[in-house]
């Protein structure tokens, strides 16, 4: 960056990339470049300040690009400095945690505090484990998969976490986000991760009841795997949340707790209040998902929403969402807080305001950190075990 305008486009557009760091993307491929903005700052910060090399002064736009590169850098450190406000240091989220389901320990090789900075760099770290692909069922004729991880070694049946995809309905893997599985499977649990029949093919309940199958899979399959049927965790992500959360209502057997991370729970709202349709044609997904609007279908939509079928026999509930969300509304989670907090259920409602939809994508970041710190009490709390000590 020898002259001046090269400086000030450079520091122009970092400028503009940082503002996805505090404000909503207005279009679906700059929500993915605010994933970037939110959870990778702290290493974008650095190549924000390049105007800053030598000669910067010495012309008006070089003093112009590095103030802008500055601007940049604080931007894209404010969702990290805002992280460590809430959850740095002495936090109080293991305290509200242990308020909500209980004191439990998570094992000596669970993380010890929400949010550790050279993890930020250096990534966290596990000990390998086996992983397996696993054929559970059949959905017209074609094969669905599981991928099981657990420890090398474990001298006792194992807890079991399923995990459920997201993807609009329509698309996805069980190989996604594969981060958490192999953490948690470190550290003493079974992972199962599903595919489940996606739209256009299938519609609601369709997965719901391959999450069905794959229990009883797993159930069949228990002494051979390894894992203990009576002790399951539902988890799932964006749409994956929502057919895991409608698989808790309906009181599946061994479900002991369910993990909605950033999940819609109340379909008639999705349809009413749907996101911006440069982000996300929420009327399609819908359609193609429930097979219409819900003024044809209520009773489907209504199946369909964890929020008006949870009862006091609901799972205890983890959730998860960033609070500038722009795909799936927050209040979501909010609504199903007060729901279950008038049913009695215990349940933790984890809002990161600086975080938008995916933020754990990024497994060491900010989000990711925070959130797999709350996953891995919650787990030991409703699965009654201390896990990788």
């Amino acid at each position: 960056m020898r002259n001046g305008r090269g400086r000030v486009v450079f520091g122009a557009l970092m400028f503009l990339f940082s503002l996805l760091a505090v404000f909503r993307a207005p279009t679906y491929h700059l929500w993915m470049l605010a994933l970037m903005a939110t959870e990778w700052g702290h290493w974008l910060w650095a190549p924000a300040l390049l105007p800053f090399a030598p000669g910067w002064t010495r012309t008006r736009g070089g003093r112009v690009g590095a103030g802008l590169g500055l601007a940049a850098a604080l931007l894209f450190l404010s969702p990290l400095a805002r992280a460590e406000r809430d959850f740095g240091g002495a936090s109080e989220l293991g305290t509200r945690l242990a308020a909500a389901f209980g004191a439990a320990d998570p094992g000596s090789r669970a993380r010890r505090a929400p949010l550790v900075i050279p993890d930020l760099w250096f990534g966290v770290r596990s000990p390998k484990v086996r992983e397996d692909g696993l054929v559970y069922s059949t959905r017209d004729g074609e094969a669905l998969s599981l991928q099981l991880y657990r420890p090398e070694t474990a001298a006792s049946p194992l807890p079991v976490i399923l995990v459920v995809h997201g993807g609009s309905w329509r698309s996805g893997s069980r190989l996604e986000m594969p981060d958490l599985s192999r953490y948690l499977a470190a550290r003493g649990y079974a992972v199962a991760s599903i595919d489940y029949g996606l739209t256009p093919a299938a519609r609601f309940p369709g997965p719901v009841e391959d999450v069905r199958a794959a229990l009883s899979y797993l159930r069949a399959k228990s002494k051979e795997l390894g894992v203990d049927p009576g002790r399951v965790v539902l988890l799932g992500r964006s749409a994956g949340s929502q057919i895991a959360l409608a698989a808790a209502a309906e009181r599946l057997p061994g479900v002991r707790g369910v993990i909605d991370f950033y999940g819609p729970n109340d379909m008639r709202l999705a349809w009413t209040v749907p996101g911006s349709p440069w982000i996300l044609d929420t009327h399609s997904l819908l359609r193609a998902y429930m097979g219409g609007p819900p003024a044809e279908l209520p009773k489907l939509y209504d199946e369909a929403s964890a929020l008006g079928r949870a009862g006091k026999d609901f799972p205890p509930t983890l959730m998860i969402h960033g609070g500038r969300d722009e795909l799936v509304w927050p209040v979501h989670e909010l609504r199903l807080s007060a729901r279950l907090s008038a049913l009695g259920v215990p349940h933790y409602f984890l809002d990161m305001p600086w975080a938008t939809h995916g933020c754990d994508y990024v497994f060491a970041g900010p989000c990711g950190q925070i959130s797999t710190y709350a996953v891995e009490r919650f787990l030991a709390r409703v699965t009654g075990e201390r896990h990788g000590s």
